[in-house]
């Protein structure tokens, strides 16, 4: 991608300082890579993008349900849902910013074929099609939003997620991102299919030429996790020079995580990316118990905990843009 092309991607119509409402311009802050997908996702890009003006969000793209689902059967795109959401998330502030993101958020609703298709799918999906080329789609598309960040797959390729799952004592894989979210056994651990799937390489660059690499927050085991089972990715993420940061979640996710601890999304973690070296790991005061046994748990993962006030106010389970883009900047600078 060229560089006029590139500094439109990044796409500030407004200045402003990190945090205070704004979004850094191009070339300030840290160049930072963000893991996810879903609302996970978009929780870290709307802090994120008030941090830095060197963002991309490497994205999950195993979506086999809703919109998403329907396009990757007939057309056999890689599902563009996630990628949209991310997208959403780097808008700006502004009226066209937020003009935006509502348009490509926006889902029909009618008794024919666009019910339930999201604008921004298929405006990916046209892009894709006209382009041949998914990272220029997606980068024409974040020029169009004023995106304050860039948008890549994790993977050239559509994949399916294979879960091992416990269910009264037996153990059996199901398989499909939808499937493995709502089962009612207990996820054990994931893989993807094809097993070896090609990395997207402006991905894995991303990757290598970030100063801080951010998992998390999101569903564990079908937005987090499953970049870290691309091989090509994964050892990026293992040898890149970044600091790793894990943004652990408020709140168990349904069928996936259900009573699980801090420590044992950490834990999972470990299991499926073994020899990671983890920095920092963020939590929120309001939902550890047991700040002791977290602290061990990522003092032998070889990084230190944070725990700040992040999530919003009102007690719902979700994170605060503008709570987590201040922590995160004090961290990013060596301030907590």
């Amino acid at each position: 991608m060229s560089g006029a092309a590139n500094a439109g991607v990044g796409g500030a119509k407004s200045g402003g300082t990190a945090v205070r409402g704004g979004s850094p311009r191009p070339g300030e802050g840290p160049r930072v890579v963000a893991l996810g997908g879903g609302h996970g996702l978009y929780a870290s890009l709307s802090a994120l993008r008030r941090v830095t003006g060197e963002l991309t969000a490497v994205v999950t793209v195993a979506d086999d349900g809703g919109s998403s689902g329907r396009l990757r059967r007939e057309l056999g795109v890689v599902p563009p849902g996630d990628l949209r959401m991310a997208l959403a998330a780097l808008c700006g502030d502004d009226e066209w910013g937020r003009t935006w993101s509502e348009v490509v958020q926006h889902r029909f609703l009618s008794e024919g074929e666009l019910h339930g298709h999201a604008v921004g799918n298929l405006l990916i999906v046209a892009l894709w099609e006209k382009l041949g080329d998914t990272v220029a789609g997606l980068d024409w598309l974040g020029r169009l939003l004023g995106a304050h960040g860039r948008v890549l797959p994790m993977s050239s390729v559509p994949l399916d997620i294979a879960a091992e799952v416990e269910l009264d004592g037996e153990v059996s894989t199901v398989r499909g991102q939808v499937a493995c979210a709502l089962t009612p056994g207990r996820v054990q651990a994931i893989s993807l299919v094809p097993e070896d799937p090609p990395a997207c390489p402006e991905a894995v660059r991303a990757v290598l030429d970030a100063e801080w690499v951010v998992f998390g927050p999101g569903s564990w085991f079908t937005s987090v996790l499953p970049h870290l089972k691309v091989p090509q990715l994964a050892e990026a993420l293992h040898t890149t020079r970044a600091r790793r940061l894990v943004t652990l979640n408020l709140a168990p996710q349904a069928g996936e995580t259900d009573d699980f601890s801090p420590q044992q999304h950490l834990e999972v973690l470990c299991r499926h990316a073994p020899g990671l070296e983890i920095d920092v790991v963020l939590a929120d005061t309001g939902v550890v118990d047991d700040p002791d046994g977290l602290e061990k748990a990522v003092t032998g993962m070889g990084g230190r905990l944070v725990l700040a006030d992040v999530a919003v106010p009102d007690g719902s389970p979700r994170h605060d843009p503008r709570r987590l883009a201040s922590v995160l900047n004090e961290i990013f600078h060596e301030k907590r």
